[in-house]
């Protein structure tokens, strides 16, 4: 629904400036259109049925500056002349800690009885009532001592390391679009007030650069970062780049398969795996190119 919607309403809102005078204009559109997205998602859901949600990375073109928003887990790069230039940020647990740990920390209710909205290094035991503990909370980025209290027994509101983190001990990303419905195991406790449907958006003025056409933005789920660093991103794009004519468009087409692929792995061993034969991804695989220079660029 978000793939085939959500542009439509990126286009509406941009409609409705009647002058771009400055990129907060865009950005703010953008933003806007992914709240309209994520109201029309509870809105047929409703009708229909429907659940589930998903995460959003979209790339907008506009008088000479790309607006890349992020809602979730993916990832967006800019490899340049062989330099990277990171154009989103993942949402996960683990890098909004803050943000749910203070939206638990106003709204108490939201937690139930069963989770709090404080960290600790290790899940706090029954026998250690009384006794002191490293902990953090919404203000801290560093750990400080309290003592352990009945509430500290409670599940804490963010747990887990990594992609094992999650919220609520329920999901592994902290924004995207729909989700509506969705409730913590064994409980009536919404997730939803905890996901943010608003993405962050970063510009990039490509007219600050003159651009060749082996310079692409790369757009990817996480099934491909899960497995494939930036730096072994912007080697493959050298490779697969270099092997064609600049004149040739299929060459991202065939760059945008050569990552697919690369993070898959190949079968082996009962399982895929990749050539330092660690397991390939086992995650959903998308990959867009989007070349930045060179005959056809931006149409």
């Amino acid at each position: 629904m978000a793939s085939r919607l959500l542009h439509r309403h990126i286009r509406e809102q941009l409609k409705d400036l009647k002058e771009v005078t400055h990129e907060s204009l865009v950005v703010g559109a953008i933003e806007n259109a992914f709240q309209l997205m994520d109201e029309q998602m509870a809105r047929e859901r409703r009708g229909h049925q429907v659940e589930g949600g998903c995460c959003a990375l979209v790339v907008v073109y506009l008088l000479g500056k790309v607006y890349v928003a992020n809602a979730g887990d993916s990832r967006a790069i800019i490899v340049r002349n062989g330099e990277i230039i990171p154009m989103s940020r993942e949402f996960t647990p683990e890098t909004e800690r803050q943000r749910l740990q203070l939206l638990g920390f106003l709204k108490p209710e939201l937690l139930g009885s069963e989770f709090t909205h404080l960290e600790f290094p290790r899940r706090v035991l029954p026998k250690e009532l009384g006794q002191r503990t490293l902990y953090r909370d919404q203000n801290m980025t560093g750990w400080a001592y309290k003592k352990i209290e009945l509430e500290d027994l409670r599940f804490p509101l963010v747990c887990g390391e990594g992609k094992k983190a999650r919220v609520m001990a329920t999901i592994g990303v902290t924004r995207g679009l729909g989700d509506h419905n969705l409730k913590v195991c064994n409980s009536t406790l919404p997730i939803k007030p905890f996901l943010s449907c608003f993405p962050e958006v970063r510009v990039y003025d490509l007219t600050q650069y003159e651009h060749c056409p082996d310079d692409v933005l790369v757009l990817g789920t996480d099934g491909l970062w899960d497995v494939t660093t930036d730096c072994e991103v912007a080697a493959t794009v050298d490779r697969v780049l270099s092997a064609y004519e600049p004149n040739d468009h299929s060459r991202y087409t065939a760059l945008a398969q050569a990552l697919v692929l690369g993070a898959r792995g190949t079968p082996r061993d009962r399982g895929w795996r990749l050539p330092n034969n660690k397991l390939g991804s086992g995650d959903d695989i998308s990959v867009f190119i989007i070349p930045l220079g060179g005959p056809g660029s931006y149409s």
